[in-house]
């Protein structure tokens, strides 16, 4: 008998679960007006500010559409503007402002929460042989994307 694999499954629910999860703790600091999405669209700024749209749609696995309108709710609430590239006028480039940078070190230290929670009982080699294999994961999933 083959042995159903639930990895796709598996992955869904850890992601479902880590967010509510994030969301709760996020709460305890009051920051309630950042869904999980927009907070992983400011994480990737956090690490490289002043990219394209293209860019962090990329980074953040997230669609065109989904992404504008969470970049106009960003916006609106004073995280970050868009700015039409000096570069090349079409491209339009994504900088955050003053606003955010008061609540980077409360989401370092969830996210860091969030890591202990998920790593909890690993040792440091079963960590690095799990994030490989996503690794290897999402590699054929971006190439599947790509040809299709």
């Amino acid at each position: 008998m083959t042995k159903v694999r639930q990895g796709g499954f598996l992955i869904a629910k850890v992601q479902l679960l880590s967010e509510r999860i994030f969301s709760k703790i996020l709460a305890k600091y009051d920051l309630t007006e950042i869904s999980p999405a927009q907070g992983r669209i400011l994480f990737v700024l956090w690490q490289r500010d002043g990219i394209s749209i293209q860019e962090l749609a990329q980074k953040t696995s997230l669609g065109k559409s989904t992404l504008t309108s969470m970049l106009d709710r960003l916006a609106d609430a004073g995280y970050l503007t868009r700015e039409i590239s000096g570069e090349d006028r079409r491209k339009i480039i994504i900088r955050l402002i003053k606003k955010d940078r008061n609540m980077r070190a409360v989401y370092q230290s969830v996210s860091d929460k969030m890591i202990g929670l998920f790593y909890q009982g690993f040792s440091s080699g079963e960590i690095s042989q799990f994030e490989n294999h996503l690794s290897r994961v999402l590699a054929n999933l971006d190439e599947f994307e790509s040809t299709e």
